[in-house]
């Protein structure tokens, strides 16, 4: 279909809908209205309490991001393997990773920690994660009521808000067939309320939860912190990110954190080879294990 018809008003819906494989962008090849595995796939195990299937977009970075911080303040029993899911090549799919995310996305994660019966615990949906881990550790989650209260309204709101920004406003401005002025205007409306959302919050507090770092920056910082940092979509002039003063402020900081650092390496198949850690198994990886290392092994 042409770009003038498809922005034009001569499209009228049918009255029952229909896939067409060959109707969707970059990930036309992936995409279906249909769950379930498509292949047989075993996956790798490490030798680490948590093994963690994941890909280093800003849902995996929250994950990888929340286990360094775990491991920074001591807590030994977080230490995992991360194994990558490559989901342009429908890993997502595999028997095994469905087993433990049904809805085939990353990341999942398996908890093999002694103290669950003998049976290990399986854990999809990122905010879940964070939120499992979190209770797990008795970390990064204020103890105030009050605080913890406005912590998880922050992490449910970045759970309901981000698909704007990623299945929205990212989708159009980045991965859509060609350009479409309704789409990309309607979701950079919604982007820009939700960027003037945090702004707004953030000049009157440190934190998403006042003055206590928490899983909420973790959920928020690797959508929104990425996004006004121009490390995702190449959007930041696009959306006027620069008169976001207090987010930008909020955004500068979470990225200066080195468990931020490490946690936005591992599964990262992209960007500089020194900030590529495709797998993460050990915590001297950092040092031996990026693709600048590999590359010249």
């Amino acid at each position: 279909m042409s770009n003038d018809n498809n922005t034009s008003n001569s499209y009228t819906p049918p009255k029952v809908w229909t896939w067409n494989p060959d109707n969707g962008g970059e990930w036309a090849s992936i995409n279906r209205p249909t769950a379930g595995a498509r292949h047989e796939q075993t996956l790798p195990k490490g030798k680490h309490p948590f093994q963690l299937y994941s890909l280093a977009t800003p849902n995996g970075q929250k994950v990888t991001i929340m286990l360094e911080e775990l491991l920074a303040l001591g807590h030994k029993g977080a230490e995992y393997d991360a194994h990558l899911i490559k989901i342009g090549d429908g890993d997502q799919f595999g028997s095994e990773f469905v087993d433990i995310n049904p809805n085939s996305k990353i990341p999942a994660l398996m908890d093999y920690s002694d103290g669950l019966d003998g049976k290990p615990q399986r854990v999809f949906e990122s905010g879940a994660i964070l939120l499992y881990l979190s209770e797990k550790f008795d970390a990064l989650l204020p103890k105030r009521h009050a605080n913890r209260t406005e912590a998880m309204s922050w992490l449910f709101w970045q759970m309901g808000s981000a698909p704007y920004i990623g299945g929205g406003f990212g989708h159009f401005y980045s991965y859509a067939p060609y350009p479409m002025e309704y789409p990309i205007d309607r979701f950079t409306m919604e982007a820009k309320r939700q960027l003037d959302v945090l702004d707004k919050h953030l000049a009157d507090n440190e934190y998403m939860a006042g003055d206590e770092y928490s899983i909420a920056d973790i959920a928020i910082w690797p959508w929104y912190g990425n996004l006004v940092l121009g490390h995702v979509y190449d959007a930041a002039e696009f959306l006027d990110t620069a008169s976001y003063k207090n987010l930008l402020r909020w955004a500068k900081k979470i990225e200066t954190r080195d468990a931020v650092k490490r946690g936005r390496m591992v599964n990262r198949t992209w960007g500089e080879p020194h900030e590529q850690l495709h797998e993460r198994h050990e915590a001297s990886d950092f040092e031996t294990k990026t693709q600048d290392k590999v590359a010249t092994d």
